[in-house]
């Protein structure tokens, strides 16, 4: 599972992310709600090892993101905003340079490509260059580049952005067939409608605090994940 106890973050003298404490069970999908500058990414990358943070602590599958960062590091997956890719390279390249730094064995690297690129209908495209790909063939990319080592834990921000309908819906059902797997995922997201649909469990963030944080079900109520929203953040 992923678990965050009390974390805090500051950047001087701001502080970005404020004493929350969630926890991601294994087989449950999370989606990570608020508005911009709320501390969605702060509080993701702090989880992936990128940000140190002044308080709390964070563990992945038992593994602690300080004391254990290259265990923690190697069971996590993080797909950011605006991945950054070597557009220089083929995609197969980059693929099998991704497969190369985590040690996945030849056989299980083309298996989990074929697969993801197939769902992705990106496969004809692997020969080409990076530069010469539109935005969410990117996206696509990253995200198979992200789970060729068999992560336990999927940590996306806003991975729908720039997908067309069916690539989207794609992406859906690698992540639910990733926690059918007993793994674990948290996303953040502006589309509700897909949070609400897609998610086991919801939090809500906002000013740095998390306001809310349950079952979907639960946290929506009668009312839509939407209204719940805009009225926790009027």
């Amino acid at each position: 599972m992923l678990k965050i106890e009390h974390l805090t973050k500051k950047y001087k003298d701001k502080v970005a992310v404020s004493n929350l404490s969630l926890e991601v069970r294994p087989g449950e999908i999370c989606g990570f709600i608020g508005h911009n500058g709320a501390g969605k990414s702060t509080t993701l990358k702090c989880v992936c090892g990128i940000l140190a943070y002044e308080e709390g602590e964070i563990s992945i599958f038992g593994k602690n993101v300080r004391a254990d960062s290259l265990e923690a590091k190697q069971i996590t997956a993080y797909l950011p905003d605006n991945p950054d890719l070597y557009e220089f390279l083929p995609a197969i390249k980059y693929l099998n340079l991704i497969a190369d730094i985590f040690g996945v064995p030849e056989d299980l690297r083309n298996e989990r490509i074929s697969r993801y690129a197939d769902m992705l209908e990106l496969t004809p495209n692997l020969a080409e260059l990076i530069s010469s790909y539109s935005h969410g063939m990117k996206q696509k990319l990253a995200i198979i580049s992200a789970l060729l080592h068999e992560p336990r834990l999927f940590v996306l921000d806003e991975p729908f952005v720039g997908l067309d309908p069916k690539a989207a819906f794609s992406v859906k059902q690698i992540l639910r067939d990733f926690t059918n797997r007993g793994g674990a995922v948290i996303f953040s997201s502006h589309v509700l409608e897909v949070v609400e649909k897609l998610c086991d469990t919801v939090a809500i963030i906002s000013r740095g605090r998390l306001v809310a944080f349950g079952d979907t079900e639960k946290v929506k109520g009668d009312a839509s994940l939407e209204e719940v929203f805009l009225e926790i953040n009027k």
